[in-house]
């Protein structure tokens, strides 16, 4: 069924593309454009693979846009450009989720020789080398393994996979779970799990993060923001309020603390509509951010009339290397026009 959706998703947007409407009918200021991964492309079971590009496919997108004559801004710029009038032309912001390893070695090198600005959101229990990349451990135990078992809930349940079909199956199914978890159980839920099959999570964790020294490397360039994940990259929603403003207010305090500045900008963490809920958006302005990103896609619309601390963005599918499908999603033309759910100074 999902193979079909993403069929019948780039169907439409190859018609929007021939029938000439990306070019003659853009909508809104800009776009904002999420990725995670940037290396080169591997072989193997990769149930991730839609959050990869390679660093060929990023020199592609950078050029495609400078050629359609894209202002690239930062997120301080992007805040601006939302709440005064319609400028001729439009931008597109490009951020980073994560801070992974990768970044550093495959997509900075990218992003220098352009010399385009860019946003990466850290969320800083990883860079300190304390963060669970449950998502990491879940994957290479089901690549591992043919028969895997595991407590869901109150009771032990035991998976058969072989094919590659039904180890996205099973990987799916436990993502889905594990993410609905509250951050405790969670933790102790895919503690058991890796140990049960002998990943070191740990390990793992901090192998894939960037380190402090590699973000004072990407803080020293005038075109880098660094902007705020949480501490541990929790699903929000899933936890007290008192527990999620605390998230929010300490990942950007150690920031803050370890870059010597202000933290203006914020990541809800996973970032679609199950992850974060209303009060949440309240909580990025209490917390002192002037703007908070989703996964939720659309585009950014001038004169206020889009949430800064709800903006949308575009998450690239890594499966995808049409640059028509990303012409027509940076076109706007995409996404069905939104009445305006609050004022751009984060109220719902």
């Amino acid at each position: 069924m999902a193979s079909d959706d993403r069929w019948l998703e780039r169907l439409r947007l190859e018609l929007a593309w021939f029938t000439g409407r990306a070019m003659l009918h853009s909508r809104g200021a800009g776009v904002i454009l999420r990725f995670a991964h940037v290396r080169p492309r591997r072989r193997g079971f990769q149930p991730l693979r839609a959050n990869e590009i390679t660093p060929q496919f990023l020199d592609r997108a950078i050029r495609a846009l400078k050629r359609w004559r894209y202002d690239f801004l930062g997120m301080d710029e992007v805040c601006r450009r939302a709440v005064t009038l319609p400028e001729k032309r439009r931008f597109v912001a490009l951020t980073f989720d994560g801070a992974p390893k990768d970044f550093i070695n495959f997509a900075y090198p990218v992003l220098t020789r352009h010399a385009v600005p860019f946003t990466i959101y850290v969320p800083t229990a990883f860079p300190d080398g304390v963060g669970e990349a449950w998502w990491l451990g879940l994957e290479q135990v089901i690549a591992r393994e043919s028969r895997i078992s595991l407590m869901v809930g109150d009771r032990e349940q035991r998976f058969t996979v072989t094919g590659n079909a039904e180890k996205q199956a099973l990987f799916s199914y436990l993502e889905s779970w594990l993410r609905s978890l509250p951050p405790a159980e969670l933790s102790a839920a895919i503690a058991d799990l890796c140990t049960r099959y002998r990943i070191d999570l740990a390990a793992v964790s901090r192998e894939a993060s960037m380190d402090w020294e590699d973000l004072a490397q990407l803080a020293a360039d005038p075109l880098v923001t660094i902007g705020s994940a949480t501490v541990n990259y929790p699903v929000l929603a899933n936890m007290r309020d008192a527990g999620a403003l605390r998230e929010m207010t300490m990942g950007k305090a150690v920031a803050e603390a370890a870059f010597g500045r202000e933290i203006r900008h914020f990541a809800f963490p996973f970032g679609d509509r199950s992850s974060f809920r209303r009060s949440h958006v309240v909580m990025a302005e209490e917390a002192g951010f002037a703007s908070a990103v989703s996964t939720i896609p659309g585009i950014v619309d001038a004169e206020g009339r889009t949430n800064l601390r709800a903006l949308p963005r575009i998450s690239w599918d890594g499966r995808v290397r049409s640059l028509r499908m990303m012409r027509v999603l940076a076109s706007g033309v995409a996404f069905a026009p939104v009445k305006p759910t609050g004022s751009a100074t984060g109220q719902t």
